[in-house]
């Protein structure tokens, strides 16, 4: 499975929208690459937001008036038959005799002024959280739609929140078609995967148990080019996982090189690479 696939499922299984079989691939995807658990947080915070963040609005008055006049109207077309009628109010209603008021038109009803005072603060709040509430569930059942019918996790992407520039450089990576890659090791074990694409025009390495520096230190990549190392761009791990576009443009036969720095970076090397990779 590749990043983009996941973050497919990461988008669905932040709306609970995955299949069992899907949760299971998605869950063993996971475990297999920790380094993409931030894929997933960010789409099941996005989630929070989305249900937190639908505007709330009150219906129109007229709504009340039409719906009454609606009912009057619907009343009229079973009742009883006038004989029976007569005979019925006479028993059970002293002022069954007395002329009745014309009936009104919904129109009519809709343009009146409200009999009843508005209504409560109580009960507009109950409509709004109904409103908000079905908002949510609407949204869900599109995104989850979007992924049942293919959609990549671009799109779906875009409808829960941006992600990461160096996530989105390597599902670009991924999905060009001379896209490459190469894995190098440190001493520690630790193991770093280079990807990168030349008509994308960006490389990307994604670090997996790679220990955790002095907040004083900071890990910076560099493109090795021929003798001459150029800076790439520094970045941090989260529990020895991460993933960092490099910055500036690869050239081909460039080695891709980590060194510890001090933190905010050097010029040049001050210390021996962890690893080095070749891209030829």
């Amino acid at each position: 499975m590749n990043v983009q696939e996941f973050a497919e499922l990461a988008a669905g299984h932040a709306l609970h929208a995955l299949s069992p079989d899907d949760e299971r691939a998605f869950a063993a995807a996971l475990a297999e690459h920790p380094e993409w658990a931030g894929i997933a947080d960010t789409d099941a915070a996005t989630a929070v937001v989305l249900s937190e963040g639908v505007s709330e609005v009150a219906p129109p008055p007229s709504i009340r008036a039409a719906l009454l006049a609606q009912i009057a109207q619907d009343s009229h077309v079973a009742e009883t038959p006038p004989a029976l009628e007569a005979e019925s109010a006479a028993e059970t209603d002293p002022f069954a005799g007395l002329p009745l008021l014309p009936a009104v038109t919904a129109e009519e009803a809709a343009q009146a002024d409200p009999v009843e005072p508005p209504a409560s603060t109580d009960m507009l709040q109950t409509v709004q959280r109904r409103t908000w509430t079905r908002g949510v569930f609407a949204l869900a059942a599109s995104i989850a739609l979007l992924v049942a019918l293919g959609f990549g996790a671009a799109l779906v992407g875009e409808l829960l929140t941006p992600q990461p520039a160096a996530v989105v450089a390597l599902q670009q990576i991924e999905g060009a078609p001379d896209t490459q890659s190469a894995v190098g090791e440190t001493e520690d074990g630790a193991v770093i995967t280079a990807y990168w694409s030349d008509s994308v025009g960006k490389a990307v390495v994604v670090t997996n148990d790679l220990p955790e520096l002095a907040s004083d230190q900071v890990y910076q990549a560099w493109f090795v080019r021929g003798e001459t190392p150029v800076p790439a761009g520094t970045f941090a791990t989260d529990d020895g996982s991460a993933t960092a576009l490099l910055s500036g443009g690869m050239a081909t036969g460039d080695v891709i090189a980590l060194t510890v720095e001090p933190a905010g970076g050097s010029e040049a090397p001050t210390t021996t690479p962890i690893v080095a990779i070749p891209t030829a």
